[in-house]
Parts: C-alpha cells; sequence; structure tokens
C-alpha cells in the first residue's frame, strides 16, 4: 500500500468517528468534506471512478474500526490494573482497534492513553514507565488483587470472569494462550 493510500484511509477514518461522534452541524459538513477529499485520494491513486470508491470506502457508520477490542492485563506485585471510566465503572485498560494499529500495538496505545503507562507486551503486560493523568475517558487507576475488584466493573468491555481468567494467566507458567 502506497503512503498517499495510507493517508487517506486514516483521514477517512478520522472522519468516520468526527461523523459519529460529533453534535454540531458545522462539524459534520466538516467531516462529510475530509471523507469526501479522501474519496478522492483514493480514487485518483487507484484510478477506481470515485462513486465506486464512495460506495465501498464510505458506507460504514459509527467509529471506523475492525471490531476488534484490545485490553491490556498489567500486573505489579501480584494486582492487576483497572481503570476507572468517566461512567464510574472500573475495566482494564483498552478500547477498539483503531484501523491503522495491530491488537498488540493498540492495546500498548490504549494502555498509555488510559493509564499513562507505557507497556511491552508479550502475553501479558509490564508497566515500563510513565504516569496517570485525568483523560476524557479515565479519572484514575488503582491496581487491585483478585480479591479486591470492585463491584462495579465494566462488564460490557471486561467482566469479572476475563479479570480473573488474567490473573491466572499471570500466575501460572505453563498457561496456554486462549482466544475468543
Amino acid at each position: 500500500m502506497s503512503k498517499w493510500t495510507d493517508l487517506a484511509i486514516r483521514v477517512q477514518s478520522i472522519a468516520q468517528a468526527g461523523l459519529a461522534y460529533t453534535e454540531g452541524g458545522y462539524d459534520r459538513e466538516r467531516y462529510e468534506e475530509l471523507r469526501d477529499i479522501a474519496a478522492e485520494m483514493i480514487s485518483c491513486e487507484s484510478g477506481i471512478p470515485l462513486e465506486t470508491v464512495r460506495t465501498f470506502f464510505c458506507n460504514e457508520t459509527g467509529y471506523q474500526t475492525p471490531k476488534v477490542d484490545t485490553r491490556a492485563a498489567v500486573f505489579r506485585d501480584g494486582k492487576i490494573l483497572l481503570v476507572h471510566e468517566k461512567n464510574g465503572t472500573w475495566s482494564l485498560p483498552g478500547g477498539w482497534c483503531d484501523v491503522d494499529q495491530s491488537v498488540a500495538s493498540n492495546a500498548v496505545k490504549e494502555t498509555r492513553e488510559e493509564a499513562g503507562l507505557v507497556v511491552k507486551i508479550f502475553v501479558l503486560c509490564k508497566a515500563l514507565g510513565g504516569e496517570f493523568h485525568e483523560n476524557i475517558e479515565t479519572t484514575e487507576i488503582q491496581y487491585f488483587t483478585r480479591e479486591e475488584l470492585p463491584e462495579n466493573l465494566a462488564d460490557e468491555k471486561t467482566p469479572r470472569e476475563q479479570i480473573l481468567m488474567c490473573f491466572d494467566a499471570s500466575e501460572n507458567p505453563d498457561w496456554k494462550n486462549m482466544f475468543d
């Protein structure tokens, strides 16, 4: 893929996210214009007619993502890191995988954005440094033991069973990777 195509895909992705979340008419017009510019860029680069590009390139609504939710299980002294979200629930740091990110790089990106930590991923994560700053998604971070997990978990993101599975993986050197 050419750099030009990669940039057009990124512009289209930003425009689609803007269209999904904006509430203002002026902003909506600007995001639609960005999406049209990205389609024109793809058309010029590929030689595919503009209307064909628009049909396939600009047809999805909502946040543009491969619809893979990545979460980082970061442990310190036998405790797992959770982020406290603006809605009052707790969750493993993570989120929708951006179109230009791998699962691993997205987990690193989300952990840095939400918890202020730099992590290196193998199967489980190890914090390498950084510090938390309140942001648009999270208000604080805290490490919890298995027994201390808060009641108000974000079940739609990381149910208690999945967090407990992370503890099991962290504590068992013979753990076999699982994908669901």
